[in-house]
This record gives C-alpha cells, sequence and structure tokens, in this order.
C-alpha cells in the first residue's frame, strides 16, 4: 500500500515561530514513517516558503533553505521546490498538510484558505472556525450569544486608542470603547472591571504580548505593548486566584473531549516564559475535579467547539473560582502546542489515546472532511448564457 504524503507546515510569520518549530519538530518525529511520507514545508519569519527534508534545521538555525511554493490549481496538490538554474519546479504530490504553525498566518484561517483552493485535506479547523476562534473578541462574542460563560471584558481598536478621542465619531458595540480619550479609555476600564486586569493581543497565543496590570500605569503600558501585536486590545476583569484548567477536544460532526489538566504557573500567570522558558510550572493530569464539575466543563468545551465551527482539534482553556467552582471559558486554541509534553496530547494520552494514534486519527479526519465536501455542488448551469453578453 502506498504511503500517505503528508506536508507538515511550520515557522510561519508569527511571534509563535519558535513555538511552531518545537511542535513540528515532535510532530514528524512521530509520524509513522512506515504509513507516511514526510515532506516537510516551512516559512520564514519574513514569509518565504521552503522545504526539502533539512527546511526544520534550517529555519531553526535561521540558514536559507530551498525556495519552494504551493500551487493554488484546485486539485493540483503539488510542491514545487527550486531545482537549480531550472526555477521552480514540480517535485511532490501532497495528500494532506499537517498545518503546525501558531499565530497569525496560520492558525488564523489565511493558510486554510490557500489549501481550501488548493482542494487539499489538511489537519484542524476551515476557514471560519479558525478566524473566529483565533480572534478572542469574536470568540467571546460567539460564546455569551450561546450562554457560555467568559469573564467580563472590553475592547477597542488601535483607531481608538490612537485618535485620542478625536476620530469620527463611531457607533460603538456595547462592550466596546470608542469616542474617547486615552485616560477616558483607561478610566472606564478601570471603572468597569476593577483592577487587576489582563490586557491581550487578540489574535495571538502562547501569552504573547499578555500582560497584568496592577494599577493605572501598568495598564497604560500594557496597552501600548499589546498594540505591538494587534490591531485591537482586548481587556478582561481578573479572576482571583483561579485555578487554571484545560481540556482537549477532537473530531468533527461528533466531537468528543479528553480527561482535564490543570495548570500551576510558576510565575504570577501562565506566561510566554512560564510555559517554554523558565521551566518552573506545574502541570497535573487528570485535574482534581467532582464528576459534577468535570462533567460540566467537558458539556462546555463541547458547546464552544461547535458554536465557533470547530473540527479537528481544538484545546479549551478555563479559569475556576476555587471558593465558588464557577468557571469561565479563557479561550479556545485551534492548533495547540502539540510536542510530547503539551497539554494537549499529554491529556489525550491520559484519555487512552497515545500520541502517534492521535496524529493517525487527525488524519483520517482530515480526509473524511475532504471526502464529505466534495459531494457538494460547486457550480450551477443556468438555462440558457445569459452571461455571454
Amino acid at each position: 500500500m502506498a504511503k500517505l504524503r503528508v506536508g507538515v507546515i511550520f515557522g510561519g510569520r508569527s511571534g509563535e515561530h519558535e513555538v511552531s518549530l518545537v511542535t513540528a519538530t515532535s510532530i514528524i518525529e512521530a509520524l509513522d514513517k512506515n504509513k507516511y511520507e514526510i515532506i516537510p514545508i516551512g516559512i520564514t519569519k519574513q514569509g518565504a516558503w521552503v522545504a526539502g527534508e533539512n527546511a526544520l534545521a534550517e529555519l531553526k538555525n535561521h540558514r536559507p533553505g530551498l525556495p519552494a511554493l504551493l500551487s493554488a490549481d484546485a486539485g493540483s496538490h503539488q510542491l514545487l521546490m527550486q531545482k537549480g538554474a531550472s526555477g521552480l519546479l514540480p517535485v511532490e504530490k501532497l495528500d494532506v498538510v499537517f498545518p503546525a504553525l501558531h499565530g497569525p498566518f496560520g492558525e488564523d484561517g489565511t493558510l486554510q484558505g490557500l489549501l481550501e483552493l488548493m482542494d487539499i485535506p489538511y489537519v484542524g479547523a476551515g476557514v471560519l472556525g479558525s478566524a473566529m476562534a483565533m480572534d478572542k473578541v469574536v470568540q467571546k462574542h460567539i460564546c455569551r450569544q450561546q450562554g457560555i460563560p467568559t469573564v467580563d471584558f472590553l475592547w477597542f481598536r488601535d483607531i481608538d486608542w490612537r485618535s485620542e478621542g478625536g476620530g469620527q465619531p463611531f457607533p460603538a458595540l456595547p462592550d466596546q470603547l470608542a469616542n474617547r480619550s486615552r485616560e477616558e479609555i483607561v478610566g472606564s476600564l478601570i471603572d468597569a472591571l476593577g483592577l487587576p486586569l489582563f490586557v491581550k493581543p487578540p489574535n495571538l497565543g502562547s501569552s504573547l504580548g499578555i500582560s497584568k496590570a496592577h494599577d493605572r500605569r501598568e495598564l497604560f503600558n500594557a496597552i501600548e505593548e499589546a498594540l505591538q501585536y494587534d490591531r485591537k486590545v482586548l481587556v478582561e476583569k481578573a479572576v482571583a486566584r483561579p485555578r487554571e484548567l484545560e481540556l482537549s477536544i477532537l473530531g468533527n460532526e461528533y466531537p468528543r473531549v479528553s480527561v482535564a489538566g490543570e495548570v500551576f504557573p510558576g510565575n504570577e500567570f501562565y506566561d510566554y516564559d512560564a510555559k517554554y522558558v523558565d521551566d518552573n510550572s506545574g502541570l497535573e493530569i487528570p485535574a482534581r475535579l467532582t464528576p459534577g464539575q468535570l462533567r460540566a466543563l467537558q458539556e462546555t468545551a463541547i458547546r464552544a467547539y461547535v458554536a465557533t465551527e470547530c473540527e479537528g482539534m481544538a484545546r479549551a482553556d478555563f479559569l475556576m473560582e476555587k471558593e465558588t467552582g464557577r468557571f469561565y471559558l479563557s479561550e479556545l486554541n485551534t492548533i495547540p502546542g502539540f510536542t510530547r509534553i503539551s497539554m494537549y496530547p499529554k491529556m489525550w494520552e491520559a484519555s487512552g489515546l497515545p500520541y502517534s494514534a492521535l496524529l493517525d486519527e487527525l488524519i483520517e479526519l482530515a480526509l473524511r472532511r475532504q471526502e464529505r465536501r466534495r459531494t457538494l455542488r460547486t457550480s450551477y448551469e443556468p438555462k440558457r448564457d445569459w452571461y455571454k453578453g
């Protein structure tokens, strides 16, 4: 039986570039070489595409790789690579793509749109699900509409902050701050949500650009930091001494959910350094929950997954008040960290699904979704050729 040719795409124009390289390393190492032919495809921080068996090492060591691109012709599934003076030539035909990109230009629907144009199966959420889940403001709007609990929040655009209230009057949404000065924005945030506050760029992961503000000055600085990464800012009320709980979700039309895990941050909150650099955070799988608490979290995770059009996989992150047990959905992550020690695969392993079998199932889910989509009509034959003029 011929091996499936799996293109693993990694790197990307994102602050999470390095995280993606680690994720891709684990996926490539764990994919069954008896089942799959693996084609590494990298994207540099500048957005250049490279490929070849050394592409991952070349990105890690900041070396130029072999130029490559994917053909957008529907059905071609073709990877083109630089071949000497001949230029870009077709070298590989992909059967399925496994995106291992985190953050903008990979997890937000942009790459998924390219793969849709190619008509090639790919792992994970589609264009709409990826885009909605990536933008935490949009995600929260959808979840609140469906009765899914989220922490209180407000948001505003960079132009709302930069214009100092002097921009064109704007009919703001109920949870949006607009038509006011920076001082008024900061005052409104404190009045409505209190202190401390979490300030976030809505379209980034791995806790990049996130700050915890304890006073007015810190809030100003946190907003400026977030605006370096995004064109809008999300500000959330801090939950006092929360438990940080996570669950893994897997599936298309009928998703299932893993046991829960708990994170014990080594820093004040689970920031980028606590996740990847300092090695001072703790994990517990399964988390210590009552059967009722676990069931409520699992049901809420599935509802959020369905509401945001997720497919393939996602990790649901929750905050739970220690005293009351009340919980809030913090976010869904459609391409979670995927190393062997990452929470997403570890929670599935604790639920009885080993890492390599998890990869197999994700690829199978991608192939089945594509088969289903190909049954849909994509053209219509009018009664007459009215469009010829």
